[in-house]
């Protein structure tokens, strides 16, 4: 059973702070440690449910956060960027099963660190006019790909946010937010236990075949910035809904990959903070 994780940051357990999760910060060489632990746990169960193959995909901001000598010794680590399908670098129909670890709830949320992708200059998402952040363009890409995401560990929000997705991937929550910069945290025992029995059980017995994609389905995005629509306006096949509104329609593998270069615009021409 070969097993796919793809790994976020501001769902990790004890972690509240951009201080925590970004390299300038403060707090961030305990909070890598704290990143590496929970995928520990999720390894763990992958192995006591029989995988046989586990690729973690460091996931978060620069996408160096992990190291492999902290992890368990039975996975591959994809680390760095740039990577074309970024966030689901290597992930496809071989693999069995995606997990998300670390995940967080989308923009506009009150969960901890919540945003879509970049900071503050995402304002909304929708993947075929159903409102979305990381947690379900990631699900409806991993399925198009031909891997179904069965678990996801973060705080109570981001599991919610996916229950309400797809009711039948297992959450495991590590923490329980008290808006976007505070949370009630379990006991760190507690919580890599808690990933570790949903990644086990979430892995045992039949697992669900992805969800059909749809042959084409439509990206919009509405960016703080009009500047941003209005260069993403020269790409081909992007449309405008207005101002700072545009589209794309395409298969979902596809949508996500154009979708990685138009954050790499916005980067360009908006100066970015990690959280506002």
């Amino acid at each position: 059973m070969r097993i796919y994780l793809s790994v976020d940051m501001e769902g990790v357990t004890g972690l509240v702070d951009a201080q925590d999760v970004q390299p300038a910060g403060r707090d961030y060489e305990y909070g890598r440690q704290m990143m590496a632990e929970d995928v520990n746990a999720a390894i763990r169960g992958a192995i006591a449910a029989g995988a046989t193959e586990i690729t973690v995909n460091d996931a978060h901001g620069p996408m160096r956060n992990l190291r492999s000598d902290m992890l368990h010794p039975a996975a591959r680590l994809i680390r760095g960027k740039p990577k074309n399908m970024g966030m689901l670098e290597g992930l496809d129909d071989t693999f069995d099963a995606a997990l998300c670890i670390g995940y967080h709830s989308r923009a506009g949320t009150s969960g901890v660190l919540s945003h879509s992708f970049m900071g503050h200059e995402i304002e909304d998402m929708w993947l075929d006019d159903r409102a979305t952040g990381e947690i379900g363009l990631t699900h409806a890409t991993a399925a198009a790909l031909g891997a179904p995401v069965v678990l996801l560990s973060g705080d109570d929000t981001a599991c919610a946010e996916m229950a309400e997705w797809d009711s039948g991937v297992r959450t495991a929550a590590v923490k329980y937010a008290r808006g976007r910069f505070a949370a009630e945290l379990l006991p760190v025992a507690e919580a890599r236990d808690a990933i570790e029995t949903a990644t086990a059980a979430a892995l045992t017995g039949e697992l669900p075949a992805p969800r059909p994609a749809p042959e084409t389905a439509t990206l919009a995005v509405r960016w703080q910035s009009a500047s941003v629509a209005d260069t993403l306006l020269n790409l081909p096949g992007v449309t405008g809904r207005d101002d700072r509104t545009v589209a794309i329609s395409g298969p979902v593998p596809e949508i996500y990959r154009q979708f990685r270069v138009w954050l790499n615009v916005a980067a360009s021409l908006t100066d970015q903070r990690p959280y506002c």
